[in-house]
């Protein structure tokens, strides 16, 4: 029964971001994000620690001390900023540095993390939730001071003004500026 719970509710995730892609024009990504989570790596793990209410990769980290989904998810997934982390030449030799993020996966990033919201949060969803999220959690993050400035305004515009108006602002202003 977890199998099928886990499996619904990872399909509906990427259903979710994936609708959030393409109202913006993010194709391919939409398509494609996640996919990962299938893989026997993630999925039987997520099937293991599934709880319904949170992401199974905290429940595997209390059990064991880390997560072996979250390391195998990270590393394939180019809309999180720890797959932009690197070692660092300049500003910590030999420690490590963030990367900017381009535009496109933070903005798939944004679609994560709104999708993430609606499945955790349910009914009682806001606009607000994205944004209360990231806050708990920013301190710690080593995210690159653009790539954070960007993921910012966008979460407080989301905030502020709802999924229509910032959907409409990042076709407009951050991503047509590829074509």
């Amino acid at each position: 029964m977890k199998a099928w719970k886990h499996f619904k509710t990872i399909t509906h995730h990427r259903f979710l971001v994936m609708r959030g892609c393409f109202q913006v024009g993010l194709y391919r990504q939409g398509l494609f994000h996640d996919l990962s989570k299938y893989s026997p790596a993630e999925f039987l793990v997520g099937v293991k620690y599934y709880q319904g209410n949170r992401s199974p990769n905290n429940a595997e980290r209390e059990d064991i001390g880390y997560s072996s989904a979250w390391l195998h998810h990270k590393g394939r997934n180019r809309h999180h900023y720890e797959y932009w982390i690197d070692y660092s030449t300049k500003e910590i030799p030999g420690g490590m540095a963030p990367a900017k993020m381009p535009e496109k996966y933070v903005v798939e990033m944004l679609m994560d993390r709104i999708a993430a919201c609606k499945i955790y949060n349910g009914k009682n969803y806001t606009p607000k939730d994205p944004l209360a999220y990231y806050r708990r959690g920013r301190e710690k993050a080593p995210i690159h001071p653009q790539t954070k400035a960007l993921l910012e305004k966008l979460l407080v515009m989301l905030a502020r003004r709802g999924e229509k108006q910032t959907f409409s602002y990042i076709r407009r202003k951050i991503l047509h500026k590829r074509r």
